[in-house]
């Protein structure tokens, strides 16, 4: 049978384009205003109205992403006064303005949830992910062939062990970020990486500094960096809400534990754990913790 909860979940995503009371909630599962606040924050760790504001903006990200209505459109639609407030409302939500959301047809990093893409799938979305309070977001991103360059740890299975063995690096003797900064001919931003088996030869860690850079690069390798041919692949990007910057490992942690118990056979693939390193982008609070691991298609 279904929960108490669930009723109200569905009946606001059923009226997401209309205003919204606690009263109406109430008279639909018939109990008080009270036990029905109560019950619900009980739950889902969210009030009634939290709730249904981050609903409205799941599904304007969504109706945005379409990109054939007007961002003042999108704002009425969902129940905002103004293009001003929801773009606030949006932008403090996601990191990144409706406009800019909806002007970039295949994001790298601005994602819709992933419990939201494909509504068929709710229910197995559901039993994967006990708590919603933590949006995170998911892409699938196509990556072609490319060289990894990278500078390698003895023994580093994480970023702290990495740093602690590799030091801060001064300006005469830079660090191997600094130095990965440099490269102009970098497809992205350096990341840290968590090695596969293969990609590791005997004596060396788990986790390193990298960058990628196109196949045909033909650039400098600087010493003591190592170069890795890359195949194609598909990375499954996932990335954690905005938050404050002295809280980065919590919010790290957070999106973590939600990566632990996502299934990527939600939406057919399957980890692909030794064709790509896993990779992480520097945690900065403004856009979220961002980190993509290789998937493939299921058979």
């Amino acid at each position: 049978m279904e929960s108490v909860v669930e009723q109200m979940k569905e009946y606001i995503e059923e009226h997401l384009q209309e205003p919204i009371t606690l009263n109406e909630i109430a008279r639909h599962i018939g109990y008080s205003k009270f036990h029905t606040s109560r019950l619900f924050k009980g739950e889902t760790g969210l009030s009634l109205f939290e709730y249904i504001r981050r609903e409205r903006l799941l599904a304007s990200a969504h109706a945005l992403r379409k990109g054939n209505e007007r961002i003042l459109d999108v704002a009425l639609d969902f129940m905002f006064d103004s293009q001003e407030g929801f773009t606030r409302a949006f932008s403090g939500c996601f990191g990144i303005s409706p406009g800019k959301f909806s002007n970039v047809p295949n994001p790298e990093g601005w994602l819709i949830p992933y419990y939201y893409l494909n509504r068929q799938n709710k229910k197995m979305e559901d039993e994967i992910m006990e708590n919603k309070s933590t949006v995170i977001f998911t892409q699938i991103m196509e990556r072609p062939a490319r060289k990894l360059i990278l500078f390698r740890s003895k023994k580093a299975t994480e970023y702290f062990e990495y740093c602690e063995e590799v030091g801060c690096g001064t300006p005469e003797n830079p660090d191997p970020w600094t130095i990965l900064s440099g490269i102009k001919e970098a497809l992205n931003e350096p990341m840290g990486v968590w090695l596969p088996d293969s990609m590791r030869p005997e004596g060396t860690g788990i986790y390193a500094h990298a960058v990628e850079v196109p196949f045909d690069y033909v650039g400098e390798i600087p010493e003591g960096f190592d170069v890795i041919d890359l195949a194609p692949c598909r990375y499954m990007i996932f990335q954690g809400e905005p938050y404050d910057d002295e809280n980065f490992n919590e919010a790290i942690g957070e999106v973590w534990n939600k990566i632990e118990t996502f299934n990527p056979k939600v939406y057919g693939y399957e980890w692909d754990t030794e064709i790509a390193p896993r990779f992480q982008f520097a945690p900065m609070g403004w856009r979220g913790y961002i980190e993509g691991r290789p998937v493939k298609k299921m058979e």
